[in-house]
């Protein structure tokens, strides 16, 4: 069965991006339509212009499509990413999120089979609360969520979130952890139980 996946995310320096197209590889080898979107940035490009890493990292990705609700309407499964921001989601994704009330007045984000990954600077700075956070919209759209849990090794290789896939970044912009198997994993566990509540409702 085609599973449609929308994978959506925002990044200011390039790891949150990173993830979702190791996402979309794993989507890819499974046999999904699949698109990458990024939510609009927020920022003024003076605040852009002051951190050279940030300012790459536009430039590197102006041509990925920008996401709308269409685009949630039209996947079957969705993967968000974003950066903790004091254990919360990016302001970027919030907005993106708030633009979401008409599909959710209609009912047509029901059923919607749904996972999060997210960032931060260190262990402890918010990765997991901000998935739960992202996780309570969800919860309001009447959505299905397809968390990895501990169903296999690689989620304790990748630090152990069972929420979602999570990953520290250094000074230096590096991922602490080799999380790139449980993004795979965790896109591949999406994917299967999407196709799952299709069936059901065929």
């Amino acid at each position: 069965m085609n599973v449609k996946l929308a994978i959506i995310y925002y990044s200011s320096t390039g790891t949150n991006y990173r993830l979702a197209r190791w996402a979309e590889e794993a989507a890819n080898e499974a046999g999904a339509e699949v698109k990458v979107l990024k939510v609009p940035e927020l920022a003024p490009e003076e605040a852009i212009a002051t951190n050279p890493a940030w300012k790459a990292h536009i430039e590197e990705t102006k041509d990925v499509p920008t996401a709308t609700p269409a685009d949630l309407e039209w996947a079957d499964a969705i993967i968000f990413s974003t950066p903790t921001r004091f254990g919360n989601v990016a302001a970027q994704m919030k907005q993106f999120l708030d633009t979401t009330g008409g599909l959710w007045a209609q009912g047509k984000l029901i059923n919607k089979v749904v996972s999060a990954m997210s960032s931060a600077q260190n262990p402890h700075g918010g990765q997991e609360q901000t998935i739960l956070q992202l996780y309570t919209t969800m919860y309001h759209w009447g959505a299905i969520i397809a968390a990895p849990g501990y169903t296999d090794p690689v989620i304790f290789a990748a630090g152990g979130n069972p929420y979602g896939t999570s990953v520290t970044v250094d000074q230096n912009g590096n991922m602490v952890e080799n999380v790139e198997a449980a993004v795979k994993h965790q896109t591949r566990r999406t994917l299967q139980v999407a196709e799952w509540v299709k069936k059901g409702q065929g």
